[in-house]
């Protein structure tokens, strides 16, 4: 060592520990100033994130009556490290939340100490959670959100359900995340992005008092309410006459295109497959019924539309100049040529266009439908007429959909030429598919086109694409394509014989099949339709439009195995025009009869275990 001065030794050390010291602040002032990490996590130990769950948009029927509103509730979650050391009543906490008390200490000692998980898949109720907080213990919390709830109970099918969101969708739409829910079939899924609304969020500081506590960082934005076409009061009465039976009502305001009424029998009260602890049994209970009550019969199933056909038979045939109001044809009980015969019940022979819409003779468009695939001053061969009879038929929206706001909608179906070339080899001809003329055979339409075929001859020749929608809140108008006519192929001038004979079928006495149907002062139009099935008893259909002039409502009623039109279907057609047109019913007896009809379901529709006889 130096006189006055520090050993070599001395000094490196000085310097190591200077740069140690140097280091050191450094870092301090590196997580000071630039690295949050340890902010956050100090900062976790009193501020936490909550989402705030928007309002759905409410659901109106058209005269404003609620048919889905918002039930406040709460979820559930916890903070692990907050809980008292001592511990809690578990017991009485399970309880108040409906877990076991076994299920809630699992799911306490499985959650991440110090991160935010929620409790319970479902959430609790005001009542349970302001005794949660009379309780005050130590990492619980509870964020507001609202669940669905459907005060008519009524049109399931029609209005869906809600459910949480699932994964698949949270991968595909990053908007939702775990927790959120989304609406499920139905008009809840089908305007889901207009009835969501846009979630919020707010820091919340736990020990800060309740009033300062909460620091709102984004307002949720409410949903937006819809108004629908649907009377509530028509789709109560409509679920009803349709109890115990299988099928489908659809009535349209033809002006419009608005639905006024769309029933799928068997259906479901939406207030069941809400948010909730008794959901899951609930929906499963439905999927395991072999009736099917989750499926929409009125915009999905395809069925054979059976004598309500003739009318579009008759019209492609006047389009097509073979056939005039006046042309006669004779009916011997049916059809018969060769080794062809179509069979067909007693009434006066020879008749008119305007008496075979009446009395459904099958003979008269048997006639008709031959004439137009085997004119010869149009089409070399029936293959060629029978392609021009197709494109007819699909200006009518069968075998297509119709584009209505109503996902899941059917397309029903129209057999090409293609497809009977396969089915006979390339040898058939008019005689061939000769069930075609009177709505049987590979045939299939969805409800709500039949409904919308009422629509068509209503308006004498065009309809607007029917929907479910009335109003958005905030909007000024719907989609364009809602306001446009959408016409037929056939002329206006073409349907005013089918009109008369509609009429007169309803309302001259002994004249058609119809008259079940009368209401006075109304003209009523209708036309019944029995479809012939394989494997059971025949399907009843009626299609319907009043009045005559001017009509405010076309419809179409549907029953599988329900026998005649007339027996079946007309008077619950009949019932529903009554009370649309005249807002009560005069003929409680008839509600009566028809609700009391005897109806046998078909063994593919009864579990095995089903003690009902019906």
């Amino acid at each position: 060592m130096r006189e006055g001065g520090l050993s070599p030794r001395a000094l490196v050390a000085r310097v190591i520990v200077i740069v140690i010291f140097a280091i050191i602040a450094l870092r301090l002032g590196y997580i000071q100033l630039v690295d949050d990490r340890y902010t956050e996590l100090s900062d976790r130990n009193y501020l936490r994130n909550v989402v705030l769950y928007p309002p759905r948009g409410e659901i109106y029927d058209r005269n404003g009556e609620l048919l889905a509103q918002n039930r406040l509730c709460y979820d559930v979650s916890i903070v692990r490290k907050d809980m008292p050391k001592s511990g809690f009543d578990t017991t009485r906490v399970s309880n108040l939340v409906g877990m076991s008390r076994e299920a809630l200490v699992k799911k306490i000692k499985q959650s991440p100490y110090r991160r935010e998980s929620r409790l319970t898949r479902y959430p609790i109720t005001v009542e349970q959670k302001l005794l949660l907080d009379e309780m005050n213990i130590g990492g619980f919390y509870t964020s507001q959100r609202t669940v669905r709830q459907y005060p008519r109970k009524i049109g399931g099918n029609l209005l869906g359900s809600i459910n949480e969101v699932t994964k698949a969708k949270i991968e595909k739409d990053d908007s939702y995340s775990v927790g959120d829910y989304i609406g499920m079939e139905g008009l809840e899924l089908a305007y889901e992005s207009v009835l969501r609304g846009e979630k919020g969020l707010v820091l919340q500081d736990i020990y800060a008092p309740q009033a300062e506590r909460n620091t709102i960082l984004k307002e949720p934005v409410a949903g937006k309410s819809i108004v629908c076409t649907i009377d509530a009061e028509l789709q109560q009465l409509a679920e009803e006459l349709m109890q115990d039976k299988v099928g489908a009502v659809v009535a349209i305001e033809p002006s419009t295109g608005e639905i006024l009424t769309m029933v799928s029998s068997p259906t479901f009260n939406p207030d069941e497959l809400v948010i909730g602890r008794e959901r899951g049994n609930n929906y499963a209970k439905e999927i395991q019924n072999p009736r099917m009550p989750l499926w929409n019969r009125a915009v999905k199933s395809r069925y054979p539309p059976g004598s309500t056909f003739k009318l579009v038979t008759g019209l492609i045939g006047m389009q097509e100049g073979v056939l005039r109001p006046h042309y006669m044809y004779s009916c011997n009980m049916g059809y018969h040529l060769g080794g062809e015969h179509i069979g067909c019940h007693e009434h006066r022979s020879p008749l008119g266009l305007h008496y075979a819409i009446a009395t459904s003779c099958n003979a008269y468009f048997c006639y008709v439908f031959r004439n137009i695939l085997e004119n010869k001053r149009e089409y070399e061969i029936a293959k060629d007429g029978f392609e021009a009879w197709r494109d007819y038929v699909l200006s009518f929206g069968f075998g297509r959909k119709l584009d209505s706001d109503f996902l899941g909608e059917g397309a029903g179906y129209v057999p090409t030429r293609e497809f009977y070339d396969k089915r006979y080899r390339k040898s058939w001809n008019a005689l061939t598919i000769l069930s075609l003329s009177i709505g049987q055979g590979e045939l299939g339409c969805t409800p709500l086109q039949m409904a919308n075929l009422a629509a068509i001859v209503a308006n004498r020749g065009y309809y607007y694409i029917p929907h479910i929608v009335k109003a958005i809140e905030g909007q000024d108008s719907l989609d364009r394509r809602f306001y446009e006519k959408q016409y037929t192929m056939v002329d206006a001038k073409h349907f005013e014989p089918i009109v008369e004979g509609m009429w007169r079928g309803v309302n001259v006495p002994g004249a058609g099949t119809s008259s079940r149907a009368y209401l006075p002062g109304w003209d009523v139009c209708g036309k019944t339709g029995t479809a012939q099935n394989p494997i059971g008893r025949d399907h009843s259909t009626f299609l319907s439009f009043a009045p005559k002039d001017n009509p405010r409502i076309a419809i179409s009623v549907y029953v599988e195995h329900g026998g005649f039109g007339a027996t079946t279907a007309l008077p619950i057609a009949s019932l529903l025009e009554e009370l649309y047109l005249t807002d009560t019913i005069t003929r409680p007896e008839l509600v009566k009869q028809v609700k009391s009809l005897p109806y046998a379901l078909p063994s593919r529709y009864i579990r095995k275990n089903d003690s009902a006889k019906k």
